[in-house]
């Protein structure tokens, strides 16, 4: 029985849509959850007049449905999606996924993951935090996490990155998080966890890259600052967009006002991506993302 079923909340299920706007999609999905005897408990929807395509999050309670959930993607794939040539995504909500994080040095963000883990805030499993330094070893250890260190040595690299997949598929792990993970991707790591990797980038992109971003930031005079949290691909810091924020700054504040301001910015708005890729608020389209409220 899962945590859900335990809490009293039955099972649904959550579909993601998107094809070539025309009449009648809305009526054919609902129709179709309609018809099976399933209750709609989340919908929205989205049409991009500029380029003509439909978007859809709809979520059905399970409790009644008539198709058995192991069978509902192909019927809706046979059914709907080939007629309308609809892409499509199917989760359901009793599924807990298994997220590992990758870590540097700097331990704010992944004190904060940890945090919301702990009270339960998030239906997630951390079975592995991955560094490529021992400083924060210590922490995954008093959360009862395995802790692996993989050195990232320039010339060493692409060997490094096999032995992160390798631990990634150990661990059977869904997506990652970059808890300020200070090193580059390659395309080939990116290529195994498509949209299922989530970095926080200390700026409100493409300001002020780089390694010392607040510096840059306090000797220009900035009057906010931000942080980004996106999905990796193979473009550095290019990928879809999940969520922004940005905290205001005045004269008054030193460089070490703005480094603390903008760590707790980097912990909020990578939290708040992770709570939108769990709870599967987010479609992505090309380069850019659907937030579903």
């Amino acid at each position: 029985m899962s945590k859900k079923e335990e809490n009293g909340e039955s099972r649904s299920a959550i579909l993601l849509v998107h094809c070539p706007d025309r009449k009648g999609l809305v009526a054919a999905i609902t129709e179709f959850i309609f018809k099976n005897e399933g209750n709609i408990i989340y919908l929205d929807q989205h049409v991009d007049t500029q380029e003509k395509v439909f978007f859809m999050r709809v979520e059905w309670d399970l409790k009644n449905f008539t198709i058995p959930a192991g069978k509902i993607g192909e019927y809706f794939h046979t059914l709907i999606a080939e007629k309308f040539g609809m892409k499509w995504s199917l989760y359901f909500s009793d599924y807990t996924p298994r997220m590992a994080v990758f870590v540097s040095k700097l331990p704010h963000c992944l004190h904060d993951i940890l945090s919301r883990w702990q009270s339960e805030q998030w239906n997630v499993r951390i079975p592995v935090i991955i560094s490529n330094h021992t400083d924060l070893e210590s922490v995954a250890s008093t959360h009862g996490i395995d802790y692996h260190v993989t050195p990232d040595v320039k010339e060493n690299k692409k060997a490094s990155e096999q032995k992160q997949l390798e631990i990634l598929k150990q661990y059977d792990i869904d997506f990652v998080v970059l808890a300020r993970y200070m090193q580059i991707l390659s395309e080939d790591f990116v290529s195994h966890y498509p949209n299922r990797i989530i970095n926080i980038h200390h700026s409100f992109l493409p300001a002020f890259p780089g390694a010392r971003p607040y510096h840059s930031a306090y000797e220009r005079g900035v009057k906010i600052i931000g942080a980004t949290s996106h999905y990796v691909t193979a473009d550095l810091d290019s990928g879809p967009i999940i969520e922004q924020n940005v905290v205001r700054i005045t004269h008054k504040d030193s460089v070490e006002d703005l480094i603390r301001k903008g760590r707790d910015l980097e912990k909020v708005v990578l939290s708040q991506s992770i709570w939108y890729h769990l709870k599967r608020k987010i479609l992505v389209y090309g380069n850019r993302t659907l937030i579903f409220d």
